[in-house]
Formats: C-alpha cells, sequence, structure tokens
C-alpha cells in the first residue's frame, strides 16, 4: 500500500491549491483541445483539474481521481463554487484504476510517480486507460536537484529529512531524473522527455514558498514521521522551519525545484 508521504496538511495543500496548468503542465498544453476525454490522476484539490476543464470545454469529458477521499471532497466543493466547465472527481488508486481499458485520450499525472513504489506498474496502467493513440503525461519533482541561495544548513538537513522519510515508504522523491528510465521499463519505445522548473526568487514568491515549508516540515506527515522513525528530533524540525524563514527574508534568496517531464503516445489509432 502505497503511503502519500506529505500527507493532507493545510501546509500541503496550500501548495497544491497553487498549481496550475501554466507552472505545473505547460508541456502538456498543446494537447489540451476541446472536446477530449482527459484523466487526471492524482488530483489533489483539483486546481489543475479544474482548468483542463476549461481547456477542453462542455464538449470534453475531465475526471479527476485521488486516493484519499477527503481532499476528492474538497475538490467537489471547490467545482461547485467555480463558474467554468465543472469536471467530475473520485476516489480511485492509480494502481488499479476502475476504469475500461481506452477510456481517455490523455492521462495526466503531476507529483504522482514519486509517491509510488511501483512507478512503473504505475505507467503501464495508466497506458492502459488511454489505450490505442492515447497521450500519458507525467511530471515529477527531483529533490536532489532541487538548488538554492544563500546556502544555509537547515535547508540541506530538510532535503536530507525528506528525502530518507520518502524512501522509508518505499518511494523515489529524486523522480524527475528517472522518469525516462521507469517509462523505457514499462515498454514505452517512443516516449518525449523535457524538464522544468519551478523559480522562487521574488519577495512574495519566497514569502509563500519559505513560509509553507517552514509549516510543513513542522505539522504534515513527514514531521511525524520523521520523529517517528528517529530521523531527527523537534528540535530538529524547529531549525529546518527556522532556516526556511531565514531563507525567506534574505533580499537575494532564490529557489528552484528541477521537475522531469514525459510524454508518450499508445500505439494505435485507437
Amino acid at each position: 500500500m502505497n503511503r502519500y508521504s506529505p500527507g493532507h496538511h493545510e501546509s500541503v495543500l496550500r501548495s497544491h491549491r497553487w498549481r496550475t496548468v501554466d507552472n505545473s503542465a505547460a508541456y502538456l498544453r498543446p494537447f489540451l483541445t476541446a472536446g477530449i476525454r482527459v484523466l487526471d490522476v492524482g488530483c489533489g484539490p483539483g486546481t489543475i483539474t479544474a482548468e483542463f476543464a476549461d481547456l477542453v470545454g462542455p464538449e470534453g469529458d475531465v475526471l479527476g481521481v485521488d486516493a484519499s477521499s477527503s481532499v476528492i471532497e474538497l475538490a467537489v466543493d471547490a467545482a461547485a463554487e467555480r463558474d467554468g466547465t465543472r469536471p467530475r472527481y473520485a476516489v480511485g488508486d492509480v494502481m488499479a484504476l476502475d476504469l475500461p481499458d481506452g477510456s481517455f485520450d490523455v492521462v495526466h499525472a503531476h507529483q504522482v510517480l514519486q509517491h509510488l513504489d511501483d512507478p512503473v506498474g504505475a505507467l503501464r496502467e495508466m497506458a492502459r486507460v488511454a489505450g490505442p493513440g492515447g497521450l500519458v503525461a507525467v511530471r515529477d519533482a527531483d529533490y536532489s536537484a532541487m538548488t538554492w541561495h544563500p546556502q544555509l544548513p537547515g535547508l540541506a538537513n530538510w532535503v536530507d529529512v525528506y528525502r530518507a522519510v520518502a524512501r522509508s515508504n518505499g518511494a523515489e522523491p529524486d523522480a524527475g531524473r528517472r522518469l525516462l528510465e521507469w517509462a523505457h521499463r514499462a515498454g514505452f519505445e517512443e516516449v518525449t522527455s523535457s524538464a522544468s522548473v519551478w523559480c522562487f526568487a521574488t519577495q512574495g514568491d519566497r514569502d509563500w514558498w519559505g513560509g509553507l515549508q517552514a509549516d510543513r516540515i513542522l505539522h504534515s506527515d513527514v514531521a511525524h514521521q520523521a520523529v517517528e522513525e528517529f530521523l531527527t528530533d523537534r528540535a530538529g524540525l524547529e531549525r529546518i522551519s527556522a532556516a526556511w524563514l531565514e531563507w525567506a527574508v534574505h533580499e537575494s534568496a532564490w529557489f528552484a525545484v528541477l521537475h522531469g517531464e514525459l510524454l508518450y503516445r499508445v500505439p494505435g489509432s485507437g
């Protein structure tokens, strides 16, 4: 059973709600045409999913699935309040999607494979649901490739703690660099591999990113698990949180999150 390492504390959902097609799925946008069917796997609170629905229009169909029923409830509530085209939502497991073969034109997953103990199996399941002619699209961060200034020791400790927690759950936090390998192991032959970044370098960005990370390291499931497994103690978490706040007020602070991206067209005409 896969364990979502960060959990769903408000500080985690705060970062999820910031995500849009432009900042998190720009590589996929040219393929999101009116009338197509899109499945968003691991949709979280549904901000990207909702924009998919706007792009494909009322003649299209967008379904967001997530393993957390509480998060799906949040996505449903948010969709009910919006004016645009509304997606559908359901609880679902990327390892065993309760959907017919070839039922979607695009199957998308953002920041999902890094949390799984079998990302290769997940890719095969996504390709099954896409079917012949369908498109599989995945994007994942790479924690070891993240870089920042100034080089505060607490931020290096943050990466070490997170990577240790994720790997104790059988997951791979340095997923971005491995997407192409996983695709080849899944039997995908002709793939398009790319990369893009989130960059936080304005004062508004620093306040938001540093503040939510300072909260996450104290209150998310990562914090609880790190202490339970003796990867650090509460004082260590407090030092990491303080480092994030110190970083955020530095006038030249800069942080970049590297993401790997992959597109795979399932062979056949559909």
